[in-house]
């Protein structure tokens, strides 16, 4: 999608900004994910992205596994692009970010609200400790070495 630039960088961050760091990726997948869209003309309407942009990346997608194509029309050849599990697992980064920007990048109430569908309450993303429970204090977390940082990148001592 971006382009190998992060090739130097042993992080998932990196990563997956290689998949999805692109500026319309994470608007396509909200699209899709909250608002039902499938089809070119579905994003094509609701986000105003020039047409090869969205092609490439809805393509770009579909290599990466998290689009896959169904045919719905022959003539023309049109299609629906659905999301996989693999796409489907960025919803709660996408409602941390939703957060973030209420917080950050918004003046006044948030202009979109996530509900759960099966109760109707408010949908919300924590960060939480897997021994004692939720963190409020990001500085209360810090990255350590983990088990698939090659030998050669890993700090001396480690």
């Amino acid at each position: 999608m971006l382009g190998k630039t992060y090739d130097a960088q042993v992080c998932s961050i990196a990563r997956a900004l290689e998949v999805i760091g692109e500026r319309w990726s994470l608007l396509i997948v909200r699209d899709a994910l909250f608002a039902g869209a499938t089809r070119y003309s579905d994003f094509q309407r609701s986000l105003g992205i020039a047409s090869n942009t969205l092609q490439a990346r809805l393509d770009g997608f579909v290599e990466a596994g998290l689009m896959r194509r169904r045919r719905y029309s022959e003539q023309p050849e049109l299609y629906d692009y659905l999301l996989t599990d693999k796409a489907r697992a960025l919803a709660p980064a996408l409602v941390a970010l939703s957060e973030w920007g209420d917080q950050w990048a918004t003046d006044g109430e948030p202009p979109i609200l996530y509900v759960h569908s099966v109760c109707g309450a408010g949908v919300t993303q924590e960060t939480v400790c897997a021994h004692c429970g939720r963190i409020d204090d990001p500085t209360e977390i810090h990255a350590e070495v983990g088990p698939g940082m090659p030998l050669d990148r890993r700090p001396q001592g480690t």
